[in-house]
This record gives C-alpha cells, structure tokens and sequence, in this order.
C-alpha cells in the first residue's frame, strides 16, 4: 500500500470540437507528466464534447467503452502508463434519445476500471435568468461508484452531485481516500459556492477532494456561457493545498495517506456516525 500518490488535475475549455478537445487534453496530459509525473491524472467533466447543439451531442456521443474517447483514454493510459480518470465523456444510449455523463477510468494497463453515471442533472434558472436543463438530453445514473489506484479508494462524482450530502455520506461510510469530482461549474454560481462546498465535502468524508474543472466561455445552442475554472483540490482537513490559475492549463498534489489518517484520527467521525431516520 503506497503512502502517497502523486496526481494532476487537468483544467480545460472544451467545446463542440470532439477532435480538438482530444488534442486539448492530450497536449494537457503530456504536460502534466513530463512537469509533475502523476500517478493519477484526472480529467474535467465533459472533456470529449461540450456545448453545442442538442442534435450534435446525441451525434458524438460515444459508446462506453469502444468510442474514440474511450480509445484515446485506454491508449494514452497504456502509453504513458498512468492512471487517468475521464471526468466525463459523452455516452450513447441505444434505443433513446438522451445520453449518459460518464465518468471513466484506465488504469496504467489501459485497461477500463471504473464507469460512473452522473446521477444528480443540473436543472436549475441561474441568478440572471439562463436556464440549465441537463436532464432534458442525459438521462441519470442511480449507483454509488468507488475504485482502487494502488491502495487508495476513490469516489465518483461530477459536479451538481456536489450539493447532495447524502453521496458522500454514503463515500464516507465506504471509507474513501479521495473524492475525484471533475466539474463544469457554472461562473455565477461557481463565484459563491465552489470553494465552500468542495471543502465542506473534504470535511465531512476526511478525504482529499480533487476538482478538474472547465474554464472560460463555451456556447450551448446558440447562447454563449461561461465555467468557473479554479480546479482545486482540498485536503481532508478542508485546506485547498492546490489551484489551477485562469485558463486552460493543469496543477498537480500529493495525496497523502498520513494526513487522511490524521484527519480520522482528531475527529473520528465513522465511530460517532448515526443512522437518522426522518
């Protein structure tokens, strides 16, 4: 069981460019390797296609785990023999209309280890007006989702499952080391509730909380939006040891288990942890 696991964050700005998001992201990688040399690299949430029109991301969406995302994933993993987690990628269907945001994972075989379903869809009228609705083109997933990266546990979320405390209660219990939450965090509510709730989630699992984020504008049936950026990762006391600075670009940390279990040990939470009916 290792002691410390080394990982990168990679912060992008993806559009509705399959291809040149790929490149963005493998350029971002290589990066990150030959700067840092990462155990574990993690990807933002929609890294493949963002954005777009509706019709065009039912077209890219690809099939989990033979489309050429999930290709490029299992190829540079093999390659460059790291970890990477893809925050999410476009995921078909058959036979609906809607799609899957879906996290996948390589290991340093290239082989697939992990596949989360995003389960918590961002609908929501922001403070100015624009309105999200996520769940009218992907449909959610419905289970909790964890992996081993050489005796570390890790949890699957992405972005809007953030402000829902019951997941990671339930990582929590599970006893996770990490929390991998790639995010595509919308700039007006990112500006008040990024940093807060990320930490808070550190606080209450005693574990690192690692955020690959996407940053600046992107353009979504015809409306030019902007993402919030500022990948971080927090540590399990709720200190953020790591930022990524405006666009596009990746920082990198040392996840350490000493400090997990320091966290633990202070305030053993697991051992006061209560089941409360309602």
């Amino acid at each position: 069981m290792k002691a410390e696991l080394k990982i990168s964050a990679i912060q992008m700005n993806s559009g509705a460019n399959r291809q040149e998001n790929i490149h963005q992201a493998q350029a971002l990688m290589v990066a990150a390797i030959r700067s840092d040399a990462p155990d574990l690299l993690l990807l933002p949430e929609y890294f493949d296609f963002y954005g777009g029109e509706q019709e065009g991301k039912l077209t890219e969406a690809g099939v989990v785990p033979d489309g050429s995302a999930c290709r490029f994933l299992s190829s540079f993993a093999r390659e460059h023999r790291v970890w990477v987690h893809a925050g999410s990628v476009v995921e078909r269907i058959n036979g609906d209309s809607r799609v899957f945001n879906t996290t996948v994972v390589f290991d340093r075989d290239g082989a697939l280890v992990a596949t989360y379903r995003k389960i918590h869809l961002f609908d929501i009228t922001a403070p100015d007006g624009t309105q999200y609705h996520e769940s009218a083109t992907v449909k959610s997933g419905d289970s909790v989702v964890t992996y081993d990266v050489e005796g570390f546990k890790v949890g699957c979320a992405i972005c809007y499952d953030m402000r829902f405390s019951d997941l990671f209660t339930a990582f929590a219990r599970l006893g996770v080391d990490i929390v991998a939450l790639p995010a595509a965090f919308a700039l007006q509510t990112g500006k008040d509730h990024w940093d807060v709730l990320l930490r808070s989630r550190a606080i209450e699992t005693q574990a690192y909380v690692v955020a690959p984020a996407q940053v600046g504008t992107y353009v979504s049936n015809g409306q030019k939006r902007q993402t919030f950026g500022n990948s971080l990762v927090s540590d399990p006391w709720g200190l953020v040891i790591a930022r990524a600075s405006d666009g596009s670009g990746f920082v990198s940390a040392r996840i350490q288990r000493s400090q997990i279990e320091r966290a633990r040990s202070l305030i053993p939470m697991n051992a006061h942890r209560k089941t409360i009916g309602i």
